[in-house]
């Protein structure tokens, strides 16, 4: 019996190491498997990290837009507008963020006046896009709203321009509150015939040259938007405010005289 009893404690003693050694490896495999994870994770992580930082660095680059002038402008010409070309039109520089209440009120009072002289040929505009305003932004409203007008430019000239330019100010935010994201700025440009520019308005492609424009802007003396310059002289209206039409049409008379 003595015999018997040894046996099966013996048996016992044999089962438990057994289940030991495998509670053992067990562990080993859990072990080595959350050591392969934690290495994915860490590998994934620095994959990210360098594919954020990748991006960053293809927002620095300057790329200038295809027929934008070298003072960071996008010219509006009677071509454009479907109008009658003109030998020497007088040019009208406008500076604006599309971020910016009063170059919408500016637009509103004037949009159609200038669009009737560019069509007749008696003035071509240059619009020069700024971002003072993205700090009235809370998601930068001013660099990717221009961002997506120059990719419509870039597709389809100044008359794509014009139309995403005029919906944009049509559609305006407030003051800061976050404006459209950048899909709805897609559709902004899809809308009016632009299918061609997703990329280039989600990857912020002229963000910087936006960015180097308002520098330049700033060296240029202008210290707000809109600013209206034509013949190379500031035009204001009443009391020094925003001009309207009837400013504007001295001033171009004023130049054609020379």
């Amino acid at each position: 019996m003595t015999n018997e009893r040894q046996q099966r404690a013996a048996r016992a003693e044999q089962m438990r190491k057994e289940r030991e050694k495998a509670d053992k490896r067990q562990r080993n495999m859990i072990t080595v498997g959350i050591v392969v994870i934690v290495v994915a994770l860490i590998a994934a992580g620095g994959w990210a990290i360098k594919s954020a930082s990748d991006d960053r660095k293809a927002e620095t680059k300057v790329i200038t837009p295809k027929g934008a002038t070298s003072e960071f402008g996008l010219p509006y010409t009677s071509a454009d507008a479907g109008g009658t070309s003109a030998s020497n039109p007088v040019k009208v520089v406008l500076y604006e963020d599309f971020q910016c209440p009063v170059c919408q009120a500016f637009e509103q009072a004037n949009g159609q006046f200038l669009d009737q002289k560019v069509k007749s040929g008696e003035i071509e505009i240059e619009y020069r896009i700024l971002n003072f305003l993205d700090r009235a932004s809370q998601n930068e409203y001013s660099s990717r709203a221009g961002n997506a007008a120059i990719c419509a430019f870039e597709s389809g000239g100044g008359e794509a321009y014009k139309k995403v330019h005029d919906l944009l100010y049509a559609n305006q935010p407030q003051e800061n509150t976050a404006g459209p994201e950048d899909n709805a700025l897609v559709d902004t440009l899809k809308s009016t015939g632009v299918d061609d520019a997703e990329s280039c308005v989600l990857k912020h492609r002229f963000v910087p040259w936006i960015k180097e424009g308002t520098d330049r802007s700033r060296d240029d003396k202008v210290s707000g938007t809109p600013t209206v310059r034509i013949d190379g002289k500031d035009v204001k209206g009443q009391g020094g405010g925003v001009p309207q039409a009837a400013d504007l049409q001295k001033a171009i008379d004023a130049a054609k005289k020379g």
